[in-house]
């Protein structure tokens, strides 16, 4: 990082950020959003209450952080095995993290699907739950490997499925349920 993305970086750390506000450091941009939408709510609840409460965490509003980014991503939902982390402090490295959930706003379709795609893949998180509640699909992310091209961490497998249809995550030894996962009106 530069001496420019750690002075960003001690800005963001420092922000007062209003009452129903989200704000992120994305590749030294600091991006604010308002509250999400009931839709967005619910269907991060319902990713979450069907996480195995047993092996996993799986948590709201956890700031990560990425080895080699100057970014601090706040994914929807971030899913971790138990005791792998320290339990306190601000930050996650995203190297613990063995699932993040975005769910696209009208707002947040290129940062969810490009941007964030590239930095989970930089932070080495194995799987990427992209929920599109515009399109009414979800977007399984897995099996990183290295872009013979560039050299960066790419993810190799993309699976697509319609709202109502289940989703294996073989990760988490689950299949997720999305028949309640509504779209926009």
């Amino acid at each position: 990082m530069t001496a420019i993305d750690d002075r960003m970086m001690g800005i963001f750390e420092n922000l007062e950020v209003p009452e129903g506000v989200k704000a992120e450091l994305i590749r030294g941009e600091i991006v604010m959003m308002a509250g999400p939408d009931m839709v967005h709510n619910l269907i991060v609840s319902a990713i979450q209450h069907q996480t195995p409460y047993a092996r996993w965490r799986a948590l709201q509003t956890q700031d990560l952080i990425i080895s080699g980014e100057a970014s601090e991503p706040q994914p929807d939902l971030v899913v971790f095995e138990r005791g792998v982390v320290p339990e306190a402090g601000r930050l996650l490295s995203a190297s613990a993290v063995t699932v993040v959930v975005e769910v696209v706003s009208r707002t947040s379709a290129h940062r969810d699907y490009r941007t964030k795609r590239e930095m989970y893949a930089q932070g080495g998180i194995p799987a990427y739950l992209i929920v599109d509640p515009l399109k009414g699909v979800c977007v399984l992310l897995t099996d990183l490997t290295t872009d013979t091209a560039s050299g960066a961490p790419v993810y190799w497998s993309e699976r697509t499925t319609k709202f109502g249809d289940p989703i294996q995550v073989d990760l988490l030894d689950i299949t997720l349920d999305t028949s309640e996962f509504q779209t926009y009106s």
